[in-house]
């Protein structure tokens, strides 16, 4: 917001955090119910992390029918360009819809949420700001992120480095020139791949540190034709796409198949394999035969499918051990591939060197590069760190969040996490959190989670509002039983089988105390969404009201 901002505010109804997909939603949800409601947004704009991450090729990872807000007054006179956004075209979707529904009168940028602390007499939390802005607000809710804290690698002297080094999702909001450059990569996620495929042909030399070889599918990119968006709306087509995307395990517009891989004879799996593929995106992920999650031999089939279209795009055979390895390093599809345009083929450029960092580990940083293991110094003047996030937790807990008793929230979770259908924990009365920890936020796409989990939390305060409550708190044996249900789902499916992924926290073994195990419900937006229901047709079973 321009202007002066006061030092404090008389009590609201809701506070938001975080101004991204999440956010704008809720403040649109919640204020249609007549609530009083703010967001304090970190940034200096609206967008989450579409504003922060302006790394060249960052785009979207599911297609644009589907990456936007289900609401019609929104939508009708929408055009998208691309099958697969840009972050710039995403940029500018968010901004035609501040522009649609007047968000930005409501929020607050440049405020950083520092701490909240729950006063029980009043049924209020207190919040402060770092811009020293204060706030008494009967709702909390965080939209904060499950990918929004950057890790930084514990790499020796990283701060010695004399050139330029900073996180892929910290790219220079100016832009940054690489022409002539030597420039390093440290990860190969989903980011780390948007950067390598779209700086490889700018750069004078590129050297990219692998430590797992990513086992991307191809995005397969094209235009998305104004006159086909026509169309479908004209048709109604966009209703019904909106309505169909809960209905399928993944919250996208295709489905697991209907019968096992073991059921299906060889041609129809060969067919059914190129057609997806052809297809791309994560149709060869989320619409394959479901027992590729769950049984590894159908699990090495599918990713010896995978290996040979890879391989047959490299042209260097001393490349394919590395980047598509016989034996997978992990079963396919128990991290998020990411999606490529190329990637595979710019390591056959002269001007591109792949450094595997198992073989050879990085030791140190030095003033203008990066040691490894047996001597060998790569110089270089620009250094990105592509290594990935802190999921789920980590924005939540970097916010000094004192519940009942003074309960840190941070401390709450420091042997695991707890929480009721993904949005609340007990000893935080009145706290929810959009798409956090213990939300079906893998094998998910989070554009179909996010509305329903914020249109359950508005149709619960509104709710509490025609009750004349003004508490709400979990119970705790209902997180137990929540925590229990993902764990027995995780269990049955290979995610153990994946030494470092952000869905289990295993990425952060070195330094988490929590227990590695699956922070995410992996049962399908179906049977979530069949949860959220079940308690509140039962008057909020599982929650303390008064």
């Amino acid at each position: 917001m321009s202007g002066h901002t006061p030092a404090s505010f008389d009590c609201i109804d809701a506070l938001v955090v975080g101004a991204g997909f999440a956010g704008l939603y809720l403040l649109y949800r919640l204020r249609a119910l007549g609530l009083s409601v703010k967001i304090f947004e970190a940034a200096s704009g609206i967008g989450g992390t579409w504003h922060i991450n302006r790394y060249p090729g960052v785009r979207t990872d599911c297609e644009a029918v589907i990456y936007q807000y289900d609401l019609e007054e929104v939508w009708k006179d929408w055009t998208w360009k691309d099958k697969y956004p840009s972050g710039e075209e995403i940029q500018a979707y968010f901004r035609y819809v501040d522009h649609k529904l007047d968000l930005k009168r409501d929020i607050y940028f440049n405020t950083r949420v520092t701490g909240a602390k729950w006063d029980e007499p009043s049924h209020l939390w207190n919040v402060s700001t770092a811009s020293g802005l204060f706030v008494r607000a009967r709702f909390l809710i965080l939209c904060t992120g499950s990918l929004s804290k950057p890790l930084i690698p514990n790499i020796k002297d990283l701060s010695t480095f004399e050139g330029r080094c900073f996180h892929s999702s910290h790219w220079p909001q100016e832009g940054l020139d690489l022409t002539g450059k030597h420039v390093a990569v440290i990860g190969t996620g989903s980011s780390g791949i948007q950067v390598i495929e779209n700086i490889a042909s700018q750069v004078r030399h590129l050297t990219v540190f692998q430590r797992t070889p990513n086992l991307a599918l191809p995005i397969n990119q094209s235009r998305f034709d104004e006159k086909e968006q026509v169309k479908m709306k004209e048709m109604d087509l966009y209703n019904h796409i909106f309505r169909r995307l809960p209905q399928t395990f993944a919250g996208f517009l295709y489905e697991f198949q209907p019968i096992p891989f073991t059921s299906a004879t060889t041609e129809a799996q060969r067919l059914l394999w190129e057609s997806q593929w052809k297809a791309g995106g994560f149709h060869f992920w989320l619409g394959n035969y479901p027992d590729i999650f769950s049984d590894e031999t159908v699990n090495r089939e599918a990713y010896a499918f995978w290996r040979s279209k890879v391989r047959a795009r490299i042209r260097n055979p001393a490349l394919h051990e590395k980047l598509a390895p016989i034996i997978p390093p992990h079963p396919f599809g128990i991290k998020q591939p990411g999606l490529e345009q190329g990637y595979f083929e710019v390591f056959d450029r002269e001007n591109v060197s792949l450094v595997d960092v198992k073989e050879t580990p990085i030791e140190q940083v030095t003033p203008n590069g990066l040691a490894v293991r047996g001597g060998t110094i790569h110089t270089f003047d620009i250094l990105v760190l592509a290594t990935g996030f802190d999921s789920f937790t980590s924005a939540i807990i970097d916010i000094n969040i004192r519940g009942c008793n003074d309960v840190s929230i941070g401390k709450k979770w420091k042997n695991g996490v707890f929480t009721n259908i993904g949005m609340t924990t007990s000893d935080f009365p009145n706290l929810f959190f959009v798409y956090g920890p213990q939300a079906p936020s893998v094998l998910a796409n989070s554009t179909s989670v996010i509305p329903r989990q914020s249109d359950w939390i508005t149709d619960c305060l509104k709710f509490l509002q025609d009750n004349d409550y003004t508490r709400i708190e979990t119970k705790r044996d209902a997180e137990e039983a929540w925590r229990y249900l993902i764990l027995e789902i995780a269990s049955k499916r290979l995610w153990h089988k994946c030494e470092s992924s952000w869905y289990t926290g295993s990425n952060l073994a070195s330094t988490n105390t929590r227990p590695v195990e699956m922070l995410a419900f992996s049962g399908g937006l179906p049977l979530y969404l069949e949860k959220c229901a079940e308690a509140a047709d039962n008057g909020y079973q599982g929650f303390e009201l008064s």
